[in-house]
Formats: structure tokens, sequence, C-alpha cells
């Protein structure tokens, strides 16, 4: 079976060179080893996706000479398939509905810092951990908040997974000259994590872990930013009994002052560059590449 890799970008923005990087990484990978190459758009925020961007996405993919396969999988039209998981985790009794704001949270972790004077511990991406506010609320008093039509979202009990699925978690992880290691996984550094947001059906996590099972792909190539990330997405594998791609995580891209790029920064696009005459060529040569890749299909 031919390995598969993936480009999964958002179309809440323009793409920029670090976007351009790991698409081109992934082709790369996909070539050197005879796999398939795809692209998906992960469009679950239908408030702040829009349709121009994802037609820059086709754009600027197609302008460096990348192909995908198609159709291309477009997350906002799969909601179902992530309910569907989140029903088995549900029935799993690993998650449980959280009603509490932003305000109600900070307003938490401030009294529990000054009560111990210590302060509160952070997940990977450097948020305070959930206190677990709702986590032993009373089924009757949150199905009554529900039917009242109370935003909540729903969030992983870690507490009942560490009873019920203690691990322990791994993954493979690999690297450009082919050698792969086992690593061990720690998904209890996220605390209770959001598996569904209040504003939309799913999450980043859940819907991620399901397409990539549903499309079969063997290996996820993506920035060193979502490294921790795959902690909770090998333990929502195993929930889920979806197999675990290997994974790659490979450098950023920093701008003249060390930052990451960002569409938050407004850091400037392929688009940009594009109009200001930058060739693709230039652009592989930039990003430390060599011809043109063309992944197999």
């Amino acid at each position: 079976m031919k390995p598969v890799f993936r480009f999964a970008p958002s179309p809440n923005g323009r793409l920029h060179l670090g976007h351009a990087y790991s698409a081109l990484l992934n082709a790369d990978f996909a070539l050197r080893l005879q796999g398939r190459f795809l692209l998906r758009i992960e469009d679950i925020d239908t408030t702040r996706c829009r349709p121009e961007f994802e037609t820059a996405i086709y754009d600027d993919l197609a302008w460096l000479g990348l192909h995908w396969e198609v159709p291309v999988r477009r997350q906002s039209e799969h909601f179902a398939d992530y309910h569907a998981a989140f029903l088995r985790l549900k029935g799993r009794g690993v998650v449980y509905p959280c009603f509490c704001t932003r305000k109600d949270i900070a307003e938490a972790i401030a009294c529990r810092e000054t009560e111990s004077g210590q302060e509160w511990p952070r997940d990977p991406d450097g948020a305070p951990l959930y206190p677990g506010i709702c986590r032993t609320m009373p089924n009757e008093e949150a199905s009554h908040r529900i039917v009242a039509g109370e935003p909540y979202a729903w969030r992983l009990d870690m507490v009942a997974l560490k009873k019920l699925a203690p691990g322990p978690y791994r993954f493979r992880r690999f690297d450009r000259e082919g050698r792969e290691e086992a690593v061990n996984a720690d998904p209890w550094r996220w605390g209770d994590a959001v598996i569904v947001r209040k504003e939309t059906p799913t999450s980043y996590h859940l819907s991620v872990v399901v397409d990539d099972a549903l499309q079969g792909v063997t290996h996820v190539v993506r920035g060193q930013d979502l490294e921790a990330a795959t902690d909770l997405h090998v333990l929502l594998q195993a929930l889920l009994d979806l197999p675990t791609p290997r994974y790659h995580h490979h450098g950023l891209v920093l701008d003249p002052a060390g930052d990451k790029l960002a569409k938050s920064r407004q850091s400037r696009s392929l688009t940009e560059l594009r109009a200001e005459g930058a060739t693709p060529q230039a652009i592989w040569r930039r990003l430390g590449f060599g011809p043109q890749p063309t992944p197999s299909t």
C-alpha cells in the first residue's frame, strides 16, 4: 500500500511561506516514497473561513507546481463524521458538557492561585489548564441547562480517562533520512481539552484524527507548533480505535525578527510575493528545495 501524505490548510487567510514549505515538504516526501499527496481544506470555523481564501489556496499551490488528488475533502461538508466520533466518546463516558465562559475560568484560576500562592499549571500552548469546574456537575443539572439553551462545549474528562485508559500511548516519528523512532505521548498535560466547541460541532483535534483515518493518511508532516498536539491526537485515535499515522514535525519558517510566520501577524502572503514578481523556482530555492516536486497519484 502506498504511503499517504496530506497538506491541510485553513482558508481563514492567505498562505505564506510557512505554508508553502509544509506543502512542498509533504509533496517531496510523497515523491521520494512513491506515495500519494492529498489536499484537505480545514474549514470547520465557518465564521472566519471564506470562499475567496479557499480559492487562493488552490491558486497558490497550483502556481507552486503542486498536484493533488480530487475531490478535495472539505471539513465543513463532513460534520456528521465528527459527530459520530463524538458520540462514541460520549458513549464511553469520557466527555462532559462545560458551560464555563472565559471569565468563569479566569476567575476560578485566580482564586486558586491566591489560595495556593502558586501559578496555575498551563498546557503546552501556554494556556492555563481548565480547573474542572463542570467536571462533577450532576447530569440532571447539566441536562436542564442544555435544554434551557445555555451555550456549552464538551471536554475530555482526563480524570476518568486516567482510570479507564491510562495508556501508555506512543507514536512513531520519522525524519527526512527515513529513520524512525518510537515516542511516548503525554496527553495528560493538556488537561480537560475541549473536544467539541460551543460555536462549532467539532474541534480541530477531533476532526483531524477522524479525517486522517477516513482518508487513509499514513504520514503526517506538519510544523513543530503542532508537535505537542500529537499527544492528544494519539489519545483520541486510541479511544476511537483509529490507526495512528507516523509523524514528522518540521522546523518553522521565521520572519526577520525571529518570529514564526502567521496570518494573525499579517505575514507576507504568497499572493503578495507573486505580485512582486517572485517565481515558483525562487520560492523552492528560498525554502531549500530543488526541482519541482511532483508526487505520484
